[in-house]
C-alpha cells in the first residue's frame, strides 16, 4: 500500500485537493449572488466585504497556526479587546504616542501568548480549556483597564485615516492581510523551519524523536497567533476610531470556521493561509449576502450555521480521503490487470 500513495504526483494531487473546497464553494456563492442578490458584488458592497474579511482573515490566521498545532483558540476576543483599549488608552488620540501604544499592545499579546502556549506546550494541558479560561481573564482584565480609558477616547486620526486609505483600489488594511497570507505561505512551503513546523503538528511525537523542539514550536505558534489577535484589534480599532467593549466578540467562532472551511487539517499539520483568508472571504460574502436579501435576523443566523456545517461535510480532511482512496483504487487496479495480464503471458 505505501508504494501507491508515496508517488510524488499522487501526493501533491492528495495535499494540493484539501483545499479545493473553499474556491469551490466562492465559486458556487458568486453564482448564487449573481442570481439572487447582485447588489452584494458591486463596487460599494466590496468596500465593505473587502476590510470585514481582512479583519476576519487576521484572526483566522493567527488560529490557524494553533490548529496546525493540534489546538483551538477560543482567547481571541480577549486579546483582540484588551490590545485595542490599550492603543487607544495610551495613544490619547495623539500622533506621537501611537508607536509606543502599538508596541506596548503587541507585547502584551505575545506576553499572554507566551503565557497560553507553555501552559499547552509545556505543562500538556489541554489546550481548549486553557484558551478558554484565558480568554476570559484577558477579557476581565480589558474590562478593568477600561476603567481608565475616557469614553471619548479613540485612535489618532492620522492612523484611522491610514487605516482606510485606498492603494490601487483598495484599503491598506487588505493589502497588509494579503502580504501576510503570502508570507506565512512561503515561510510554510519554502522554509525549513516552516516545514518542521508542520512536522510537529502532523506528529509531535515522531518530531520529538527526530530532536525537534516540540515545546518550542507550540510556544512559538502561540505567541505568533496572539501578536497576530493583537494587531488585528489594533487595525479594527483603527478602523472603527473609537472601540468598545465587545469589539472581539464576532471573532471567536468566526475564525474557526474559516480555518475548517478552508480545508486545514483539525489533528495538526497541514494548513494554507490563502485558503484560510479564501474562506474568511466566502463567510463575509455569504453574510453580506443575506443582508442584501433581507431575511429575518434569525434566518440569517440559521442559514450561517448550515453553510458552516456544509463547509466541514466537505472540509480538507473528507476530499484527501475520498481522494486518496479513489487514486488507491485506480493504482490498485491498474496493478491488477498488470498482473493478469503477466500471467497470461506466462502460461501461454
Amino acid at each position: 500500500m505505501k508504494k501507491l500513495t508515496t508517488s510524488p504526483l499522487l501526493t501533491s494531487i492528495v495535499v494540493s485537493s484539501r483545499y479545493l473546497s473553499v474556491w469551490i464553494a466562492i465559486l458556487l456563492l458568486i453564482l448564487a449572488c449573481y442570481w439572487i442578490a447582485p447588489s452584494t458584488l458591486t463596487r460599494t458592497s466590496f468596500t465593505t466585504v473587502l476590510p470585514l474579511t481582512s479583519f476576519l482573515a487576521l484572526a483566522a490566521l493567527g488560529q490557524m497556526l494553533v490548529v496546525m498545532t493540534g489546538g483551538i483558540d477560543l482567547s481571541i476576543p480577549g486579546v483582540m479587546t484588551l490590545a485595542a483599549l490599550v492603543t487607544v488608552g495610551i495613544s490619547g488620540n495623539l500622533d506621537e504616542r501611537l508607536p509606543v501604544a502599538i508596541a506596548t499592545a503587541l507585547g502584551v499579546s505575545l506576553l499572554l501568548g507566551l503565557i497560553s502556549g507553555t501552559l499547552v506546550g509545556v505543562l500538556k494541558l489541554n489546550p481548549l480549556i486553557v484558551t478558554l479560561a484565558m480568554g476570559q481573564i484577558i477579557y476581565g482584565a480589558a474590562l478593568a483597564y477600561a476603567d481608565n480609558v475616557p469614553n471619548e477616547a479613540s485612535v489618532p486620526p492620522r492612523f484611522a485615516e491610514w487605516i482606510t486609505a485606498p492603494f490601487l483600489g483598495l484599503n491598506n488594511v487588505v493589502w497588509m492581510v494579503v502580504i501576510i497570507s503570502i508570507l506565512l505561505v512561503l515561510i510554510f512551503r519554502y522554509t525549513e523551519f516552516g516545514r518542521k513546523f508542520q512536522s510537529v503538528g502532523a506528529n509531535p511525537h515522531a518530531a520529538w524523536i527526530l530532536g525537534l523542539r516540540v515545546n518550542g514550536y507550540v510556544i512559538l505558534a502561540y505567541m505568533t497567533a496572539y501578536l497576530l489577535y493583537g494587531l488585528n484589534g489594533i487595525v479594527l480599532a483603527g478602523f472603527l476610531r473609537s472601540p468598545s467593549l465587545v469589539l472581539g466578540a464576532p471573532y471567536l467562532l468566526g475564525p474557526i470556521a474559516a480555518v475548517v472551511i478552508a480545508g486545514a487539517s483539525l489533528t495538526g499539520g497541514l494548513a494554507n493561509a490563502i485558503s484560510t483568508w479564501g474562506a474568511a472571504f466566502f463567510l463575509v460574502l455569504l453574510n453580506q449576502m443575506l443582508r442584501v436579501l433581507g431575511l429575518p435576523t434569525a434566518l440569517q443566523f440559521t442559514v450561517f450555521g448550515i453553510a458552516i456545517i456544509g463547509g466541514m461535510v466537505i472540509s480538507g480532511d473528507r476530499i484527501v480521503t475520498l481522494i486518496e482512496n479513489s487514486l488507491i483504487g485506480i493504482s490498485r487496479f491498474k496493478k491488477n490487470n498488470a498482473e493478469d495480464e503477466k500471467g497470461g503471458v506466462q502460461a501461454t
